[in-house]
Parts: C-alpha cells; sequence; structure tokens
C-alpha cells in the first residue's frame, strides 16, 4: 500500500466498522458503540487531513468517504430508532432526505455522464448536528451522565436542519439541471 491509499483503506475501514456498529447498538452495548462511533468519527477527520495535507485525493475517495459517512450516520438512526432511543419521525426525515439526495445524484449521473459531489455549508451543518446528536444519545446510554433537556430540542433542530438540507439540494440540483438543459438546446 503505497501512502497515498492510506485516505481511502481508512475510509473502506469506516464503511466495514458499521455492520459492528449497527450490532452492537441492535444488542445494547451502547458503550461499545459509543467508542466504535467515536472511532469511526474520528478517522472521518483522519482520512479528510490526510487527503488535504499530502494532496492524496482521489475519485475513489471522493465517491467512498461521502458514502461511508452516509451509511455511518444512517446505521446510527436506524439501530437507535430500532431501540427506541430516536423517534420514528426524525429518523423518516434524516432517511428520506438521504434516499432523494441519492436518487437525484443518481438521476444526474445517467443524465449528465457523470457526477461530482459538492457538498455546501448547509449539509455540513446537517452533518455535523446529526453527528452531535448520535455522540450524545450514545454517550447517555452508555453511562455517561447527561442531563436530558438537551434531547428534544437538538432533536427539532436537526429535523429542520435537515430538511433545509434536503430542500437546498433539491433547488440547487434543480437550478443546474434546468439551465444545462437550456444550454444543450
Amino acid at each position: 500500500m503505497t501512502p497515498s491509499s492510506i485516505p481511502n483503506a481508512i475510509t473502506i475501514a469506516r464503511l466495514v466498522v458499521s455492520l459492528p456498529l449497527l450490532w452492537l447498538l441492535m444488542n445494547g452495548h451502547y458503550l461499545q458503540a459509543f467508542w466504535l462511533a467515536v472511532l469511526a468519527g474520528s478517522s472521518d477527520a483522519l482520512d479528510g487531513f490526510l487527503a488535504r495535507r499530502f494532496g492524496w485525493r482521489s475519485v475513489l475517495g471522493g465517491i467512498l468517504d461521502p458514502i461511508a459517512d452516509k451509511l455511518l450516520i444512517s446505521v446510527c438512526f436506524f439501530g437507535l430508532w430500532w431501540t427506541q432511543h430516536l423517534p420514528t419521525w426524525l429518523v423518516a426525515v434524516v432517511l428520506i432526505r438521504d434516499v432523494i439526495i441519492l436518487l437525484g445524484a443518481y438521476t444526474w449521473y445517467r443524465m449528465n455522464d457523470g457526477f461530482e459531489a459538492a457538498p455546501t455549508g448547509i449539509s455540513k451543518m446537517t452533518t455535523l448536528t446529526q453527528l452531535v446528536l448520535i455522540a450524545l444519545v450514545l454517550a447517555h446510554l452508555a453511562g455517561y451522565e447527561l442531563a436530558h433537556e438537551w434531547a428534544p430540542p437538538l432533536m427539532l433542530a436537526t429535523a429542520a436542519i435537515t430538511v433545509v438540507s434536503g430542500g437546498d439540494y433539491v433547488v440547487r440540483y434543480g437550478i443546474r439541471a434546468w439551465r444545462l438543459h437550456r444550454s444543450r438546446r
């Protein structure tokens, strides 16, 4: 393995970790799930740092990194919903947004022979909010002392920013598709 492939290896490891994380969540092993989620989240920061710092970016990494992030977040939301620690409405909002984005990206790819992911500031804020919620719920379930007052407002904020971000993607790429279609006439 060359040094430039290290970020991709870290990303692939994050993809692989999703299944054991789901198993831990669904079986009530919250302390282990918390630390595995922290490790996976830290690996995301590490692979991004290495790719930027040393110029080890790749097309594969550009595709796998957002997939690994979405899979990890989806697994956590699903596992926490399954164990009745997150409400159905919130998990539905998060998963529906991701499905809409994936379908839109696939449609764009099919219509335009390619797609380049371009996360926006609001989408990064969405990911951060979702990760903070997951971390706090897991920390609480793992036995770390946390007050419960943060949960309802953070869930509402997570849902709101997730909806705004989904709408932003639909509008942004809808306008791009319309302009591209007009320029091809």
